[in-house]
């Protein structure tokens, strides 16, 4: 079988077959990149999971998390980023960070995040119920509740969507204007941050960006550099990832007629709607990889990998595993247990905005469904073109009406 696991490949579909393949085959694959240095691709999920802790002998501060080799200047930037760097660094850093995502500081926001996600429903029972999901639905709670919790004024919402889409949207000619456009999109919101952190000096408010400014551990406090790379991973991670989640949602129920009525019927039946949205991540992972580079000479299943080779672990293929999860292939609602690794295969890279990104797409699926019984695809679904983002950018969808009031 030939093996492309590049943008191309995911721009068309989700490779599972060339997954099961390497699972059952070579689990630890040599890939070749045009133009490039190739990369070891990692399918299994206990190896994921391996490589995901063992961060003496896998880096991410070493080049970069994505597949190809960067630029320098985009490494400079890229290395002031919680994805970039390696403990004992990213140990502090994330100290530093993690106050704005604890179990109780989500927890608060859920009203806001209900109040959000029954205005977006009900704007598209205005519209009858015929939508582009991407962009009139998926796109509107992960922006602004990211820009609520920065504190960016909504005047400049669009800037955010803007620059994020730009930033991880690189590799697809619907959103970049220049090859070297994601690095300048970054510049731009670092530029940005900077403007914003210098008002939370002068003006502190009850947001995450004030948090940082003034938060310290044991008197160490983050530097005006480290803030606006966070700023940059909230607006892309918090943004980008959390829209596809939702757009996967939406359309795993519309190809599985079933479960959407299942669900729709279960309203308030909060075990379902927990696992099911375990599944939903499970199903629509939205990153696909990430990529270590070995520390020095070692083995894994067998492979000698030399010291400085690119290693790529994908999370999708992890979370197909059949040795892990029965009938991986089936879309299953009541799955239990369901271990995932749509947000990392553990380790000091789990993500923060994990608990943020489960309540929103409980909240927003939750409150369409509520609205509309059922749902069908009004035209071609479009894929991202990426090999690091699992984007759906065009989704048009059709609600029924029939029993809403």
């Amino acid at each position: 079988m030939r093996i492309n696991l590049l943008e191309e490949t995911w721009e068309r579909e989700v490779p599972h077959d060339q997954f099961a393949y390497l699972r059952r085959n070579a689990p630890v694959h040599w890939h070749d990149v045009p133009d490039d240095t190739g990369f070891w691709a990692v399918t299994k999920y206990q190896d994921i999971k391996a490589i995901s802790r063992d961060v003496q002998t896998w880096s991410t501060e070493i080049g970069t998390a994505f597949i190809r080799t960067q630029t320098p200047e985009f490494i400079e930037i890229a290395s002031m980023m919680l994805l970039n760097m390696d403990p004992p660094k990213q140990t502090r850093y994330r100290r530093l960070v993690s106050a704005g995502f604890t179990p109780r500081t989500i927890a608060r926001l859920r009203g806001t995040i209900q109040r959000r996600a029954e205005k977006i429903a009900e704007a598209v029972r205005e519209r009858d119920g015929e939508v582009e999901f991407v962009t009139d639905v998926a796109e509107y709670l992960p922006l602004q509740m990211i820009c609520d919790l920065i504190g960016v004024p909504e005047e400049d919402h669009h800037l955010i969507f803007e620059w994020s889409n730009r930033m991880v949207g690189f590799q697809d000619p619907d959103f970049r204007t220049t090859p070297e456009d994601g690095e300048i999109a970054g510049a731009e919101i670092f530029s940005y941050c900077d403007g914003l952190v210098d008002d939370r000096r002068r003006n502190p408010r009850d947001d995450i960006l004030t948090a940082l400014v003034e938060g310290e551990v044991d008197g160490d406090r983050l530097t005006r550099e480290e803030i606006d790379s966070f700023f940059v991973i909230l607006c892309v991670a918090g943004n980008e990832t959390t829209r596809n989640l939702i757009a996967h949602a939406m359309n795993a129920l519309i190809l599985h007629p079933d479960s959407y009525r299942d669900l729709a019927a279960g309203l308030d039946d909060e075990a379902l709607w927990r696992s099911a949205t375990e599944e939903f991540l499970r199903w629509g992972s939205s990153i696909h990889n990430f990529r270590r580079t070995a520390t020095r000479d070692t083995e894994l299943r067998g492979q000698k990998i030399a010291e400085g080779e690119k290693v790529v672990t994908f999370y999708m293929s992890g979370n197909h595993d059949e040795d892990v999860f029965a009938d991986p292939y089936t879309f299953d609602i009541r799955r239990s247990p369901n271990d995932h690794m749509t947000f990392g295969g553990g380790g000091p890279h789990f993500c923060l905005g994990a608990n943020l990104a489960r309540l929103q797409i409980n909240c927003m699926i939750r409150e369409l469904l509520r609205r509309f019984p059922e749902a069908e695809h009004a035209g071609p679904v479009k894929r991202m073109r990426s090999d690091f983002i699992n984007g759906i950018k065009h989704m048009p969808v059709r609600f029924s009406m029939a029993g809403t009031k």
